[in-house]
């Protein structure tokens, strides 16, 4: 009788085909290449997904800087470009805001590529144009604050020389004092308000003080009016009272006017002939006097 374990070893061949282990050897194979080309395209697929959300992230960034810096551009900037030259302390303010002003935003293009190193140089780009967008909008913040300081600046001395000059010609002493406490706040509409009310109160005295010297001289002239028509009555009446005395009236008395009448002088009283005289002679002393006969000369 034979071993048992010498049959099974003679069995074994023959209970497996030789074409058999081949097949497995190649079914493994196989199995092997598909389960090595579904790892590849998962990787290739996730590290492409990847890409994806990596350069939408880098346009939504880019997006909110340059909405950033366009809100600046159209507000602040251009409300600060609309200031003068001669409205600032320092004009070279206005020129390097105008310069500021004249950067060329960059051309935004997205996320177009469809390969990961595509969609990779894409959102480099676009993190790159964020960075211009930031940097821009610090420099244009800058030039538009130092604008409105330099005009600030500029109010203020404005307001401080108008302080000085309405010393002394103000009608009301309070606006003054307010725009000094104006120009300490550094409050432009407040300085604008109280400079307002400075400038009325200096033409309200200009203006009360014309009316004034109006007033004076009016009066003055009515003065010498009155006394250059006193003056001429005065010196008629006394004439017409010193021709009243002369021609003779109220002799004796007084003229009316305070003053004596005018008394004419005595007739010259005729010489006495002398006693025991001679007619002749007594005729020649007569004649020629006052009541002689001019029958007798």
């Amino acid at each position: 009788m034979e071993p048992s374990g010498a049959a099974s070893a003679a069995e074994t061949p023959a209970s497996k085909p030789k074409w058999l282990v081949p097949a497995i050897a190649a079914s493994t194979v196989v199995v092997l290449v598909g389960g090595g080309f579904a790892g590849w395209h998962a990787y290739t697929t996730h590290e492409l997904d990847a890409a994806k959300t990596a350069c939408a992230e880098a346009a939504d960034t880019l997006r909110g800087k340059a909405n950033e810096y366009n809100a600046l551009v159209s507000g602040k900037a251009k409300d600060a470009s609309g200031i003068a030259a001669n409205q600032v302390r320092d004009a070279k303010t206005v020129d390097a805001l105008k310069t500021a002003l004249k950067a060329t935003a960059p051309e935004y293009e997205g996320c177009a590529a469809d390969s990961k190193d595509g969609l990779d140089a894409a959102a480099a780009k676009l993190d790159k144009q964020s960075k211009w967008y930031e940097s821009h909008e610090a420099a244009l913040t800058k030039a538009v604050k130092a604008v409105e300081t330099s005009k600030l600046d500029k109010t203020i001395d404005d307001a401080s020389a108008l302080l000085k000059s309405s010393d002394g010609q103000v009608q009301d002493a309070k606006t003054r004092d307010a725009l000094s406490g104006a120009i300490k706040a550094r409050d432009a509409d407040a300085i604008a308000k109280a400079s307002k009310t400075v400038n009325d109160s200096v033409a309200a005295k200009k203006k009360a003080d014309e009316e004034a010297q109006a007033q004076a001289e009016a009066a003055a002239q009515a003065a010498a009016a009155q006394a250059a028509q006193s003056q001429a009555s005065g010196g008629y009446t006394g004439g017409y009272s010193g021709y009243t005395g002369y021609t003779g009236g109220n002799r004796g008395g007084s003229n009316g006017g305070g003053q004596p009448a005018y008394t004419p002088p005595a007739a010259p009283q005729p010489t006495p002939a002398p006693s025991g005289g001679d007619d002749e002679y007594e005729t020649i002393s007569w004649c020629g006097t006052l009541g002689s006969d001019p029958a007798r000369c």
